[in-house]
């Protein structure tokens, strides 16, 4: 595709001073991501304690401020609600050698964001809406002057993370409205020295998970199960991008996994109740952020009140879905493109302060597995004498995911005591999926059978049991809601 021809530009000075990073951390790793951006979210939850403006008093001091929104025009018209653009950024020019080994911080800094979220709060403070914009996605900035070098610069095309490192804050706010055609209120940007301070504050945050989560870039490493996690291995959850071989698009599923856990733990501990950790705990989170002057702590401090009855119910989470993930642009490298109807979607429902996606109850209640039912064939034979049980069972399969024969066929034993998954052993982890569909049933692995697997249902079937994947299958425009991302 011809792009417009694009500037040389001298690599970008660092914006600000950070806050070195402690040394004698051991091993624990420092993360290359934005999930970071937790703290930030957090402020508001604390906020919601009703402890009053004097614990919050003199904490403002330790917010740097930045100006993103100077000599801006042609904005978005501003729609109800309240949107905040939150940006983590790469500081690795920062650290020192020892502390750049010590966290598997290698590489040269990029001066950029390494993720952004953008987050809608109801205009009756009832439910928050996180998206989440990968960071490799293809972008056109609108026209302006290089931060560093001055020069002018005509619209180009970049992956979205590099906006900043361009043109700041600015010129990110503005290639994010440009994108989204929501306008943003306010800008806040996080870096990583206090995320592990402030998830240890807090206790530690639970994470669940129905699969072993291995990387040994980061050195996760978690069996299936319930885990809580200290801001160490908090870090390696977010950090991990090699599990499953969708990189950034999963690793953004995590980040907001993390997100609604974290909500959980503050909303549910002792932080809200206790001044003292109330206020030890957001002097760690103030201390990482740089926002917009607006967005003081006096005006987190009333969107947390006006929040004090969140819950993780209250918040929903999805990204933006991609149409194409490896298109390649010259002098930009490999891109994401957004799907423009699905993404248009989600973006209109944010000018609008309308839910991402209307609530589902039964979601709730379905059964939580490892591989997404939409990847599994199924064909179901009726081993019993019940005339229609089999296309009963088919069609409740379909209902909840399952790819099915559409037609059900009667089994060689219509005696069949006990339901049986027969299955292919190469497709095991398919077959704990089906089975959950169908509590109490047999495994059987059928060597040779191949990619459908066979359902024989008994005497002892009653009903298909809902079944769904912890996170949305790849490309669906789907938002979870908090309390479908935590632990049950």
């Amino acid at each position: 595709m011809p792009t417009p021809p694009r500037p040389a530009a001298r690599a970008p000075r660092p914006l600000a001073r950070r806050r070195p990073v402690p040394p004698g951390r051991g091993r624990r790793r420092r993360p290359r991501w934005a999930v970071r951006l937790v703290t930030a979210v957090s402020v508001a939850v604390l906020a919601a304690s009703g402890v009053g403006h004097a614990v919050m008093s003199g904490l403002d001091s330790g917010i740097e401020r930045v100006d993103p929104f100077k000599d801006m025009k042609n904005r978005p018209a501003a729609g109800n609600g309240l949107n905040i653009l939150l940006a983590g950024t790469d500081g690795r020019d920062t650290i020192t050698e020892e502390q750049r080994e010590a966290y598997r911080l290698g590489g040269k800094p990029c001066h950029c964001t390494d993720t952004l979220m953008l987050l809608h709060l109801s205009a009756d403070h009832s439910r928050v809406s996180v998206v989440s914009l990968p960071r490799d996605s293809y972008a056109m900035t609108p026209p302006h002057t290089d931060r560093t070098t001055g020069e002018k610069h005509r619209s180009h095309p970049v992956k979205l993370n590099a906006a900043y490192a361009e043109g700041g804050p600015g010129l990110t706010v503005r290639t994010v409205e440009k994108m989204t055609e929501v306008k943003i209120d306010h800008y806040v940007e996080v870096d990583f020295t206090s995320f592990m301070e402030t998830v240890d504050a807090v206790g530690g945050v639970e994470i669940c998970t129905v699969r072993r989560l291995k990387d040994s870039y980061t050195g996760l490493d978690l069996a299936p199960g319930r885990h809580r996690l200290d801001g160490g291995r908090a870090l390696q959850y977010v950090r991990s991008r090699h599990l499953d071989g969708t990189g950034d698009l999963s690793r953004m599923q995590r980040q907001q996994r993390f997100l609604a856990a974290l909500t959980a733990e503050v909303t549910d501990s002792g932080v809200l109740l206790n001044p003292v950790r109330f206020r030890e705990v957001t002097r760690t989170v103030l201390g990482s952020l740089r926002a917009d002057s607006g967005f003081t702590t006096e005006r987190m401090l009333d969107l947390g009140q006006a929040m004090r009855n969140f819950s993780p119910a209250s918040a929903e989470f999805t990204s933006v879905p991609v149409l194409e993930k490896g298109r390649e642009v010259p002098e930009v490298g490999t891109t994401l493109v957004w799907d423009p109807q699905k993404a248009g979607r989600i973006f209109g429902a944010l000018r609008e302060d309308r839910p991402l996606a209307a609530h589902d109850p039964a979601r709730r209640r379905a059964t939580v597995v490892d591989v997404p039912p939409e990847r599994i064939r199924v064909q179901v034979e009726n081993g019993t004498p019940r005339r229609g049980l089999g296309a009963e069972a088919d069609r409740a399969l379909r209902d909840t995911g399952f790819g099915t024969s559409g037609e059900a066929v009667d089994a060689a034993d219509r005696a069949t005591a006990r339901t049986t998954v027969l299955y292919d052993p190469r497709w095991d982890r398919s077959a704990r999926t089906v089975a959950a569909a169908f509590p109490g049933a047999e495994l059987k692995a059928v060597p040779g059978q191949g990619g459908t697997l066979r359902v024989v249902l008994g005497a002892d079937f009653t009903e298909v049991t809902p079944v769904r994947a912890e996170d949305p299958p790849e490309g669906r425009a789907e938002a979870l809601r908090g309390d479908e991302v935590t632990c049950a």
